[in-house]
Order: C-alpha cells, then sequence, then structure tokens
C-alpha cells in the first residue's frame, strides 16, 4: 500500500486557506512532488468562454485554449486522464508552449480537475517523469491528487471571489459556503439501509462535519468537532476531512487512516486545538459496523429487538491532540434489522432551555424510541423539533450535527 505519509501532508497542506496563486503553486508543488516529475502546470476552466486558461507555468506568460484543443483540451472535454509515454509522437499535441520556453516535453500526464460536486475546475498537465514514463500506479495516484486539488482550488475560487467584495461578511459567508459544500451533496444508497445526516452550525461557520459516503472498503460514517467555534475550528474538520477521505481512497484500513490522519493534526494544529471524531466502516455483507472514535461520546447504538440504546464511549484521544505509535482494538456493532447508529453532536447533548437544563441523553433515547420506525430523514427532523420545542426559544450556542444509518426491517 502507498505510503500515506507524505501524501497525507499534502492533503492537509491544500485544506489551508490560501489565495489563488499561492494554491496554484501548492498544487504544482505536490503534483511534482507525488509523480516524481520534473514540471506541472493548472488550466483553469473558464465556463463562460469555455476556455481553458494557463495560469501556472514556471517561466511563460499565460495561455488560453478552446476546451477540447489539444491534450489538455481533450482532457477537458471528455473529463478523462490521458497519458501520453511521446508527445511529440501524438498529433493532438501543440508545441507551441515548448517552442516559447524551451524546454522539450517528452511525456505528460493530463488530469481532469472535477470537484466533489462534478463540477470542472480545469486540468493538471504532468511532465516529464523523472525516471522512465508515467504507468498505471501514476495513472491511479494522480487521479487521487487531480480530485483532492479540485476541490482545493475549487474552494479557494470561491473564497476569491468573496474577498474581492464585502470583505469580512462575505468572507464569513463563503467560509460557510465552502464548508457546506465539504458535506455529502446527497445520501448514498446501500441496498438494506437508510441513513440520514444534517449540520446546522451555530454561527455562519461552525466546527462540526460529518460524512456518509460508499467506499471500496464499506459504508464510512464520520462524524466530528473541532473545538471551538467560527472559521478557525471549521477549517481545522476541513483539513481532517480533507486528509481522511484521502487516506481511504488511497486504500488505507480503518486504524492505518485513523492513525495517520491523527499524527498528520498533531502535527499541524495548534497546541489548543484539536478534533473529537467518530470514524466507522460497515459492512453491508456483515452488517458488522468496525469504528475509532476518538473523544466522541455518547455512540448511541438503538436495538430494536428490545427497544433499548446501548451507549458507547470513545476508543482513543481526540484527533490532533498527540501523536499516537498503536491503538485499541476497534469497537464492532452488529446491525440487526430495525437498529439504528445515532452519531450526535454536543449541540444536541448540551442545548439549554431558559432554565438552564441540558437537552441530555435520556431524552434523545426516549425521542428515537418512540419514534424508531420512521425513515431516518423524519426521524431526524423529529429529534430538531424535540430539542426546539424543549429549548424554548433559547439561543442555540453550539453546532448541531445528526447522522444517522438505520438497517432497514425485512417487509
Amino acid at each position: 500500500m502507498t505510503d500515506l505519509e507524505p501524501i497525507l501532508a499534502l492533503a492537509g497542506k491544500l485544506a489551508a486557506p490560501y489565495d489563488l496563486a499561492t494554491m496554484l503553486v501548492e498544487v504544482v508543488d505536490a503534483a511534482t512532488q507525488v509523480l516524481g516529475a520534473e514540471r506541472a502546470s493548472v488550466w483553469l476552466y473558464e465556463a463562460d468562454s469555455d476556455e481553458l486558461v494557463l495560469r501556472v507555468a514556471s517561466d511563460i506568460a499565460p495561455v488560453r485554449m478552446a476546451a477540447g484543443a489539444g491534450i489538455v483540451g481533450t482532457c477537458a472535454r471528455t473529463r478523462k486522464l490521458i497519458n501520453v509515454p511521446d508527445c511529440y509522437a501524438d498529433a493532438r499535441f501543440d508545441p507551441r508552449v515548448d517552442r516559447k520556453s524551451g524546454y522539450r516535453t517528452r511525456c505528460l500526464l493530463a488530469l481532469p480537475l472535477i470537484d466533489h460536486q462534478e463540477a470542472l475546475v480545469g486540468v493538471m498537465q504532468v511532465l516529464n517523469k523523472r525516471h522512465g514514463v508515467f504507468d498505471a500506479a501514476d495513472e491511479a495516484l494522480g487521479g487521487v491528487l487531480a480530485a483532492q486539488c479540485a476541490v482545493a482550488l475549487q474552494r479557494t475560487l470561491m473564497m476569491q471571489q468573496v474577498i474581492e467584495g464585502e470583505k469580512l461578511r462575505r468572507e464569513m459567508e463563503t467560509a460557510r459556503v465552502v464548508q457546506m459544500s465539504t458535506l455529502p451533496a446527497s445520501m448514498p444508497l446501500l441496498a438494506g439501509y437508510d441513513m440520514y445526516g444534517t449540520f446546522k452550525p451555530a454561527e455562519l461557520t461552525g466546527g462540526d462535519t460529518f460524512d456518509l459516503s460508499i467506499l471500496d472498503q464499506g459504508l464510512l460514517a464520520v462524524l466530528a468537532d473541532a473545538t471551538g467555534h467560527g472559521i478557525a475550528p471549521a477549517l481545522s474538520v476541513t483539513q481532517m476531512q480533507a486528509m481522511l477521505r484521502m487516506a481511504f481512497r488511497l486504500g488505507a484500513d480503518l486504524e492505518t487512516a485513523f492513525m495517520q490522519v491523527n499524527n498528520q493534526l498533531a502535527d499541524i494544529l495548534p497546541d489548543d486545538r484539536f478534533v473529537t471524531a467518530f470514524i466507522g466502516l460497515l459492512d453491508p455483507s456483515t452488517h458488522q459496523l468496525r469504528f475509532h472514535s476518538g473523544g466522541q461520546a455518547p455512540i448511541l447504538h438503538f436495538r430494536a429487538a428490545s427497544g433499548t440504546c446501548t451507549s458507547h464511549k470513545p476508543t482513543s484521544f481526540p484527533l490532533g491532540a498527540m501523536r499516537l505509535s498503536s491503538l485499541p482494538a476497534a469497537m464492532t456493532l452488529d446491525m440487526r434489522p430495525g437498529d439504528i447508529l445515532l452519531l450526535l453532536s454536543d449541540g444536541i447533548y448540551e442545548y439549554r432551555n431558559a432554565h438552564n437544563e441540558d437537552f441530555g441523553q435520556e431524552r434523545v433515547e426516549a425521542t428515537v424510541r418512540d419514534h424508531h420506525r420512521k425513515p431516518a430523514a423524519e426521524l431526524a427532523s423529529v429529534l430538531l423539533e424535540a430539542v426546539r420545542r424543549f429549548a424554548e426559544g433559547a439561543r442555540q450556542e453550539d453546532d448541531i450535527t445528526v447522522v444517522l444509518v438505520k438497517r432497514e426491517t425485512p417487509q
């Protein structure tokens, strides 16, 4: 399996807040480092003109190209990776850039930059592998890197648009949009399961995040909560989510992903920052869910057969609190028909009403017992409405995140 340490370090770096020029440089540096190439360049797609604009290349002026023209344009139009082992033998290759720069391109990888919502951001072109030509392993690794770079560039482009306007207010609004854009655009479909997730920040941005996605390793369920409120913790959970997604896409197992993401966060987060996080993988063939919980609790497992909830404690320290060299064994839950995994952030349990009372775990469990037969989305709505009624108009002080995974009962 690929050594994840340098890859996750890049993922964390690309999740940091940069201006466009700096982010483009970071993307190019990442591509050359990870793929062992001499050079790289980024062509950003402009939808209004249907053109690609070369914004990064070491010693040449910006160049514009119609989408569909040349290797880069073909990559943009087809949205497919192109591996050219001999550029001058490929009729699509345009040697004009070489002539302007005096550089000779031997081989190249053209990688479409498509964000997680399937929007075309541009094309990354990686030139001249230092030893030989790009192979299938480079294509696989390049695809993972391109996906991460696309999200990073899209986030930076969105942020730049805001900063050019009303600086402080618009910056916070865009940070919210960026954070929300990292959440699942829709709930994954998995036979025999019903799931739902939602995030309601206390301010424009928040320190919570969640993920529900189907991977080769199974169904990934994540709930994370960074210390504090506002844009700083939002960036912390964005970094964690970026590194975690890349680790799993590179084939990491649960333990490897948890430990290496933790260790990267321990290196980059300030001493007073950490992230509590539940990270679980459900095997739909065995209906077993294995998880590690870094400081995140309680983890509730509603058992339909008994109509009761089992509460589980954290399995490890919060992510980023310290580097880890080993982990205790993962917890395993057997998801039987009608069972529900409930991942709820502190904003639910600690929501206080005008009488300074917390909503608390008992009210959560009572709500689930009374409404567990409802679909996951309806159950989440009922739970949020119960919190709202309990609050009696009291202000939301903490971020609220709800993630439910329910095994359906056969009809």
